[in-house]
């Protein structure tokens, strides 16, 4: 029997539609065909029309044209945050089942908007909340199931954001300002607080939380430092010189042809030295740190009660070297604890010794967010072709660490007032 071909749109062709999902796309020709792409930038437009074999007529840089009707069997939106809710809607209407990037909006009435219209029109959204697809994520909750640390009694997660990756996607970057982002601990953590829910198995009852904008700020300019990298009489010394982070970064890891972050500051393929200095050069990614119009925090830390007792911790930090999470579980039996940049899984049995996992013998694809983006679109194809019934990371589950998110947020600007989750619900 032969294998059905789903046929894919997509509209945004930035780094998680362009490239995480685009190029996993098309390595996978017995199961994904890509027919139909939408984006304002001309340049991005050509380069992945090209890229995804997308015939001329059906690159669409207006969002209404892209709209009138359905094209595919399945549409990835992958723009920015405050266009989700608008674009899943006109795609439930033309009876399309959605690939939708998180976050999916920071408007509760959206949130549950979209949720009534998908089950009205009985269309499937996958969220891509994709670390729930991991491996290792999903080798954490097999451990917690088999009872091997006894009763779950707390957790604390901390989702280490690396000092330059702030810099570049939370002050110079897409998501640096409220006025077109979601607040920092949805568009960066909601990850995080999606597989805490998950790891718990109940909703959250409570939050309270504090955090701030500590240092990425006009005061904390070097005195005569430039208001762009390549003026600066300290672009070879900051910590922050886009120089620094971009060019010679580039060349210390081996002058990739098209890695995270370097592809995403220029659209010319392959990346090269010219393009990276032309990108610092005029682009919104050379400027400096302290003169920027971000004002989302660089730090935050929620503190949660779930519905079934169990509570939890989230330190979102800026401020450190190395990427990764490092989540820990306390049991009654024991402790587990994952360590990403050690790259190891720990199982503590209080009554015996220890076991510990390699997350590279659990898996040889740790490409995009520990191989989730592959894996979230593998399992699309089996839910798509009724192999598996099941969305993990649905639109109802996905809703609530938005709600948690929200209810964060309120807390911290209430200065860390406790927010009961019920109110999002409604």
């Amino acid at each position: 029997m032969e294998k059905k071909i789903l046929t894919v749109s997509i509209i945004g062709l930035g780094g998680r539609g362009g490239e995480a999902y685009g190029r996993y796309l098309i390595t996978q020709k017995e199961k994904f065909k890509i027919t139909h792409i939408c984006d304002i930038n001309h340049v991005r437009l050509h380069k992945y029309g090209e890229t995804f074999d997308v015939a001329e007529e059906n690159r669409f840089d207006d969002e209404d044209k892209f709209f009138e009707k359905k094209w595919s069997d399945v549409l990835f939106i992958t723009t920015q945050d405050r266009m989700h809710v608008r674009m899943a809607k006109k795609a439930l209407e033309l009876g399309y089942d959605i690939v939708l990037e998180k976050p999916i909006s920071d408007d509760v009435e959206e949130l549950r908007e979209l949720s009534r219209l998908a089950h009205e029109k009985q269309r499937k959204i996958m969220v891509c909340h994709v670390l729930r697809y991991t491996v290792t994520m999903r080798k954490l909750k097999e451990i917690l199931n088999s009872g091997a640390i006894g009763k779950l009694v707390s957790i604390d997660h901390t989702e280490n954001v690396v000092y330059w990756h702030e810099a570049h996607s939370y002050v110079r970057g897409n998501w640096r300002n409220r006025k077109f982002a979601t607040p920092m601990i949805m568009a960066k953590c909601c990850h995080d607080l999606d597989l805490l829910q998950d790891f718990v198995g109940s909703r959250c009852k409570s939050v309270a939380s504090m955090g701030s904008l500590a240092y990425f700020k006009p005061e904390f300019k070097p005195e005569g430092a430039a208001d762009r990298c390549v003026n600066c009489k300290y672009i070879d010394t900051c910590t922050y010189s886009a120089k620094k982070i971009y060019v010679r970064g580039w060349y210390n890891v081996g002058k990739p042809l098209n890695i995270f972050p370097f592809n995403l500051i220029t659209d010319a393929y392959p990346t090269t030295e010219e393009a990276l200095t032309e990108a610092i050069t005029t682009g919104p990614y050379g400027r400096c740190v302290f003169a920027c119009d971000n004002d989302v925090v660089d730090n935050q830390t929620v503190i949660m009660q779930f519905e079934n007792g169990i509570t939890a911790t989230l330190k979102m930090e800026a401020f450190v070297k190395n990427g990764g999470r490092d989540i820990r579980f306390f049991g009654t039996d024991g402790e587990l604890e994952l360590s990403e940049a050690n790259g190891t899984i720990t199982l503590k049995d209080y009554r015996g010794a220890d076991t510990v996992w390699k997350i590279t013998d659990l898996t040889d694809d740790l490409e995009g967010h520990g191989g989730g983006d592959h894996r979230m679109i593998d399992e699309l194809y089996d839910i798509m072709t009724g192999k598996n019934p099941q969305v993990a990371t649905s639109i109802d589950e996905s809703i609530e660490s938005h709600y948690m998110a929200l209810a964060a947020e309120e807390s911290r600007l209430a200065g860390g007032q406790l927010v009961q989750i019920e109110k999002y619900r409604g």
